[in-house]
């Protein structure tokens, strides 16, 4: 099966490959780093990454651009309300969001890029826009005039038609029924910081920041364009009529958006009580590869409802696949391969590979790699299994685990590692062959209050972390 994503732009689920080189031109929403990021933004986040993932297993190259939006309404009505700079203030959240995205473990691109290192290639597109004929001055800010782009509405499929002349709209983000003249250089308020350029005393409107750095460094036609819902409109459509006024070609190729999180079956808000960051999730000692499987487990055309019950499932399943991969490396096999097996294992791999073919269809893939986790286990338990079909297995096991990274167990500050465990179990060996069982009883019960497992097996010893 041929790799298919669903484009929001032609409402179709179409064949994607790259434009050229087989490198995929990626642009991707980042955050705007006002606060700390919540569930919701990273449900779109690991989206991101599970595609970064798949589209390199998929045999392609990556450049992809990620923004981080360190200018905007509210970052300038924070900054000034704690007397700090813009970079001061910003600098926090930044840090703070690379910070959860390595907890999580989401893959950065290959380009971070601030808004606000990108001033004046802004100026210059606005300048561009206003040769063009397509923008206008107001009170020293510069909007952009949406009558001048007659395809505008395409990629939200909204009927704007009669709606293009007149009102304008200073803010940033508005109702989806609203086609308004958007800015695209704010003149200062009193009080709030500014850039003196060419165009007049300002700081840049949101949508422009996307345009101009997707455009300088990936090129006037992107593969990909990829968000949450939410971003579609005013957005990304605005994105659209500024990057096509500027250069006259298809912005981009593939528009993905990620449907919205609700939070047991609520949408989530602060006023609510249900409003969480992944460092309140961390503090109520949910471990973040639960969260990601949780934030992967649904499509993300699929709007995900996100709850504790279904943190404590997500947790289980991991250590069903951690004791699975436990088994295939301790336990002893007959010799030879179990041909039944040895084909189902293929069967199960290649249903994984249509299923993220498939418009990243998550579930469906971890679907098919329980199936035969379950159908392996029953092989094991009736001895079927041979020792020739394990290496096959941890391969599948090793291409879920490149895309979904879950297996392995988040090492907490100050806990007892791998080698110390290993160190620790050749001691108890050693105490049990010498027959003083107190002592290895002892070892047992430190490494349990660890958070270690230990099982005593006809193979040998297995250990595990204890899961939240």
């Amino acid at each position: 099966m041929a790799l298919r994503f669903y484009n929001t732009l032609s409402q179709r689920v179409e064949e994607f490959l790259p434009a050229r080189d087989n490198t995929v031109r990626m642009y991707t929403c980042g955050p705007t780093v006002y606060d700390y990021a919540h569930i919701g933004n990273f449900r779109t986040f690991t989206f991101l990454d599970i595609l970064r993932k798949w589209l390199r297993a998929s045999g392609f190259r990556l450049d992809h651009v990620m923004n981080i939006t360190d200018v905007d309404d509210k970052i300038i009505r924070n900054a000034v309300a704690q007397h700090k700079t813009l970079g001061e203030y910003t600098g926090i959240y930044t840090k703070a969001f690379l910070e959860d995205c390595a907890t999580l473990r989401l893959e950065r691109a290959e380009r971070l890029v601030p808004a606000t290192e990108h001033i004046d290639d802004m100026v210059g597109a606005i300048e561009r826009l206003g040769a063009g004929n397509h923008t206008y001055t107001s009170d020293g800010s510069v909007y952009f005039r949406i009558s001048t782009f007659p395809e505008y509405g395409k990629l939200s499929h909204n009927d704007f038609s009669g709606n293009l002349a007149g009102a304008r709209v200073d803010m940033d983000e508005y109702e989806k029924a609203d086609a308004r003249d958007f800015a695209l250089w704010k003149a200062p308020k009193e009080g709030e910081p500014f850039w003196p350029t060419a165009i007049g005393p300002g700081r840049p409107g949101w949508h422009i920041e996307c345009s101009v750095m997707a455009i300088k460094y990936l090129g006037e036609t992107l593969d990909i364009h990829a968000g949450g819902v939410d971003l579609i409109f005013p957005h990304h459509e605005n994105e659209i009529a500024q990057s096509e006024s500027l250069t006259g070609k298809p912005f981009a190729r593939f528009w993905l958006h990620a449907e919205f999180l609700m939070v047991e079956g609520q949408k989530m808000s602060k006023s609510l009580g249900n409003y969480y960051t992944l460092r309140d999730l961390l503090n109520r000692g949910y471990q973040p590869e639960a969260i990601r499987y949780l934030l992967a487990s649904v499509p993300y055309r699929k709007s995900l409802n996100f709850t504790f019950d279904g943190l404590k499932s997500a947790a289980i399943a991991i250590d069903r696949l951690r004791n699975f991969k436990l088994r295939l490396e301790t336990d002893q096999y007959p010799e030879g391969v179990h041909e039944p097996l040895m084909a189902r294992t293929a069967q199960a791999s290649q249903a994984f590979t249509d299923s993220l073919h498939d418009d990243l269809n998550t579930a469906e893939a971890l679907a098919a790699v329980f199936e035969y986790v379950r159908d392996a286990n029953s092989a094991m338990d009736s001895g079927e299994f041979r020792a020739g079909n394990a290496a096959a297995a941890l391969e599948f096991l090793g291409l879920f685990d490149s895309i979904f990274d879950v297996l392995r167990p988040t090492t907490a500050s100050g806990e007892v590692s791998d080698a110390e465990i290993d160190r620790r179990i050749a001691e108890r060996a050693a105490a049990k062959k010498a027959r003083n069982f107190a002592l290895a009883d002892q070892i047992r019960d430190q490494l349990l209050e660890q958070g270690v497992i230990l099982e005593d097996t006809k193979s040998g010893v297995r250990w595990k972390r204890r899961s939240s």
